[in-house]
């Protein structure tokens, strides 16, 4: 390794597949402190698929190759319920039958919940434009601060030192003035900086301004690869192959992300790419089905990777940039909408109906621009609500973080 290194160079090395933290300090989070996990699914995610309208006959007429069958009866030959039809919720939704043996036994144990006809008012349909615009979490329409994400401004109302993006890259909606870490986890268990070399680091950085940082680093990296060693790492892929599927993916990398979460991190973003699904997403099997397996195993993951006490404390919100067309297209996929599903999981969700927020009937006259799931629930509005209830913030705390939206309390938690 060589150290005539550039400034940027050095801390690109500390972040290289593990970490990318300029001045955050290091302690654990308590048991009893509440924890937020932002999960976002880029790409526009096909909602109307997952949280499945069994109620509306229109569904079904307008997604004639693609839609998810109405919950039968338990199948007199087999004594199983249909394997590819939508697990019941109530007389209006159904779920994804890909989420059979993750996510659904949470929602029935009261652990998970949905909210429909959510997302941001930004009418752009681009993956870029309202993806910036939902991190930012700024007034649409108005001039964009691209160094003010909305999970930049929790953290500056919480505890910024135990907030983490558990990402490659530090994402819109942490930037800002709050320093906030991050880390690749993908890579986070290769070996940390041998002893010499940490040492001529640091030494090359001593009594400087980035002498700290450096440091902090420096000690942040040898954490991370301890409680994320390969010995760690096998153990939870042994314990996720009980099902006798091994762990891969999304799920491998949930279970690093609640280990983290279970030492010292209560605050944290991660993104998952591939949901653009204009060519050929599936109905019950396929591609759509597929990721959504993946991702609902990763939920479970981290529900069990806590443990009751901590999951207790923590919520999990699955968001994307904006839902897809009610209709189906000619390729038997769909194309960018508006309105998406919105899904809360935690140990510590108040009781109520599984489907939560403002709901209308699915009609054709009341799709948005006739074709898209309107919003009813604006994203602000409903983690403003959350957030007064899990982290106790006043009305002034929420007005920083989402300026000019009032929250919309649920009583999800």
């Amino acid at each position: 390794m060589s150290f005539l290194l550039h400034r940027r160079q050095l801390l690109q090395t500390l972040a290289a597949g593990s970490l990318a933290m300029p001045g955050v300090r290091l302690f654990a989070a308590g048991a009893d402190r509440p924890r937020f996990l932002l999960v976002f699914l880029r790409g526009g995610y096909d909602a109307t698929n997952l949280l499945v309208p069994t109620g509306s006959s229109f569904y079904y007429e307008q997604r004639p190759r693609i839609a998810i069958a109405r919950p039968g009866p338990v199948a007199a030959a087999s004594g199983v319920p249909d394997p590819n039809a939508a697990l019941p919720i109530d007389a209006n939704w159904g779920l994804h039958p890909a989420l059979r043996n993750s996510v659904y036994p949470l929602m029935q144990a009261g652990q998970a919940r949905f909210i429909p006809f959510a997302g941001t008012e930004d009418l752009s349909r681009s993956h870029f434009e309202t993806q910036d615009s939902i991190e930012l979490g700024q007034p649409v329409g108005g001039s964009r601060d691209y160094n003010s994400g909305f999970l930049n401004r929790l953290a500056a109302e919480l505890d910024a030192q135990q907030a983490l993006s558990f990402t490659d890259q530090l994402p819109v909606a942490f930037r800002g003035p709050v320093r906030i870490a991050n880390a690749a986890l993908r890579e986070t268990a290769r070996p940390a900086v041998d002893a010499k070399n940490r040492a001529l680091i640091a030494s090359m950085y001593q009594g400087q301004a980035l002498g700290a940082s450096v440091e902090e680093g420096l000690a942040l990296r040898e954490e991370l690869a301890r409680d994320l060693s390969p010995d760690k790492m096998k153990a939870m892929t042994d314990a996720a192959g009980r099902n006798a599927i091994p762990a891969k993916g999304f799920e491998l990398e949930a279970r690093r992300i609640a280990t983290l979460m279970r030492g010292r991190f209560s605050l944290g973003f991660i993104d998952i790419g591939g949901w653009d699904t204009h060519v050929n997403q599936g109905g019950a099997t396929g591609t759509l089905a597929n990721r959504f397996e993946e991702v609902g195993r990763g939920l479970a993951a981290i529900s069990s990777e806590l443990g009751p006490d901590l999951w207790r404390q923590t919520t999990v919100m699955v968001i994307s940039e904006f839902g897809r067309t009610f209709r189906e297209n000619g390729n038997r996929g769909t194309d960018h909408g508006h309105g998406s599903v919105y899904w809360l999981l935690g140990g510590g969700l108040a009781s109520g109906s599984p489907v939560a927020g403002e709901q209308i009937p699915l009609t054709a006259k009341t799709l948005f621009q006739n074709r898209d799931y309107p919003v009813l629930n604006d994203y602000r509005a409903v983690l403003g609500g959350l957030w007064k209830r899990q982290f106790g913030l006043s009305d002034a705390a929420l007005a920083r973080v989402f300026p000019g939206v009032a929250p919309k309390d649920l009583q999800l938690v």
